[in-house]
């Protein structure tokens, strides 16, 4: 069955999401619109010629390369103005809104006496991703600060942490948290008026509105909201222009009450050539951060993935403890083996197994492996080592024996790999043995009880880590 020129679009941009930054996804290609394919040219629609042409320039090889995996076949992506946008005056595309009215409800009832406006209409904002809700953020200890205060300024908008600021570094889920605001907000208030916005659409609109004397309608656009949401707000570093309109808008909706909230790739303090009141009126409301998620979070992010995309029953949990062992870097990288997992196991027509994700993520997967840091440090001469002072064979350490003079170094020799040499549980496990990183764990703990308790023990654990690190 052939698809459609919407469902071809929706797997095209599946894929670039996970490659471009929230900031450039969502200015130039979330609003884009499909309108037709013909043979295996898709044609999409954009606001205007200029975005005809960035997206041509920026975005098009990339996008068309995703066509043989997640089509099939090739696709030839052709972009193309709105004809009717084309022909628009520049003073349309300004949407002045009605007379502000009298706000009524308190910090727990619905904001009443505002005109509804439909999602992605004339103003150009870019429309809230139905996937980023609270329901589908996965809480863990290096969120759950900047998770609370999402669902504190959802419920109770411009009151609870006005303005929130959220930062850490890139695919850990700031965009997510700051969408799921607006569609929390959304929920309790259809009529508000949430806008999602990166600084760099900000500062286009900008300058637009200033060659185009547009000023007016510019600044009605973005001081008439209820809630502003604004990522990637580094980049206001040296736009000295940009700061001082931001800086204004910023006061308007702050005294205004209404609620503002800011995501970046660093704390306030630390944004470059950022101009000292705009650092200050950042910082006045709640900075939360958000870190690298451990082991258990990114296995939770990794099942949470699966349950939404009802593909539980497609990945075996080693393959999954695998992936959240070796991918540390961000959830976005996450989601991007699970997809890749899947279209190589669908070339290969084989299941999902943990050999064919070793094959299939060797590229992600050996980047944070962890292998002696480059240096002589490495598993077999640990094991060598260890070996020598409990006067067993290296062999003895990876055979299934459990033996109590076999057990004792090998748990050692796991405990050392671990702490020497930061090397993930599923891979300590398969040098010893092929054993399952529960195994491990419990290797592990083991040791670090009869460390705390075993005087002699621990002289001896010392001695061998001497004289790894003198390796």
């Amino acid at each position: 069955m052939s698809l459609s020129a919407s469902d071809v679009w929706s797997r095209l941009l599946e894929r670039a999401r996970l490659d471009l930054t929230p900031e450039a996804f969502e200015s130039w290609l979330a609003p884009a619109q499909p309108l037709a394919i013909a043979g295996e040219t898709l044609s999409i629609g954009v606001p205007d010629q200029f975005a005809a042409e960035w997206n041509e320039r920026n975005y098009q090889d990339l996008l068309e390369s995703y066509g043989p995996v997640a089509l099939g076949h090739p696709v030839r992506v052709a972009f193309q103005a709105d004809p009717e946008r084309v022909a628009r005056a520049q003073m349309d595309l300004f949407v002045a809104p009605p007379p502000k009215p009298q706000l009524t409800g308190g910090p727990n009832q619905p904001l009443r006496g505002l005109t509804a406006r439909p999602p992605n209409d004339g103003a150009g904002f870019a429309p809230l991703s139905t996937r980023y809700t609270l329901a589908e953020f996965v809480v863990g200890r290096s969120n759950e600060l900047a998770a609370a205060a999402a669902l504190a300024v959802s419920q109770q908008p411009g009151h609870a942490y006005n303005p929130l600021f959220i930062y850490g570094d890139t695919g850990l889920g700031k965009t997510h948290l700051m969408q799921a605001i607006g569609h929390g907000v959304l929920t309790r208030s259809p009529d508000a008026r949430v806008a999602y916005v990166g600084i760099e659409q900000f500062t286009n609109e900008f300058i637009q509105a200033v060659q185009g004397k547009a000023m007016s309608a510019f600044k009605r656009r973005y001081r008439e909201l209820d809630v502003l949401l604004v990522d990637d707000v580094q980049f206001l570093k040296g736009k000295e222009s940009t700061q001082e309109e931001f800086f204004h808008t910023f006061n308007t909706l702050y005294e205004a009450g209404r609620q503002i909230v800011l995501t970046s790739d660093r704390p306030p303090v630390e944004i470059p050539r950022l101009e000292a009141r705009l650092v200050s009126r950042f910082q006045s409301g709640m900075v939360a951060d958000v870190g690298q998620p451990d082991y258990e979070h990114r296995l939770a992010i990794l099942l949470q993935k699966l349950k939404r995309d009802h593909l539980e029953d497609s990945f075996p949990s080693d393959v999954l403890e695998l992936i959240a062992e070796r991918v540390q870097s961000n959830v976005r990288e996450l989601e991007g083996c699970i997809i890749k997992l899947l279209a190589f196991a669908s070339l290969k027509h084989k299941d999902v197994t943990v050999e064919l994700a070793l094959d299939a993520l060797r590229d992600r997967l050996s980047a944070d492996g962890g292998g002696g840091g480059g240096g002589p440090l490495s598993i077999p001469v640990v094991q060598r080592l260890v070996a020598q002072e409990w006067q067993v064979t290296p062999e003895a350490l990876m055979s299934k024996s459990r033996l109590k003079a076999y057990t004792v170094p090998r748990q050692i020799a796991m405990y050392l790999v671990r702490t020497l040499m930061g090397t993930p549980l599923i891979q300590i496990g398969e040098a010893f043995g092929g054993r399952d990183h529960s195994t491990v764990i419990h290797s592990l703990e083991r040791v670090e009880v009869q460390l705390r308790t075993d005087p002699e023990f621990a002289t001896r654990v010392q001695r061998v880590e001497n004289r790894l690190l003198q390796e």
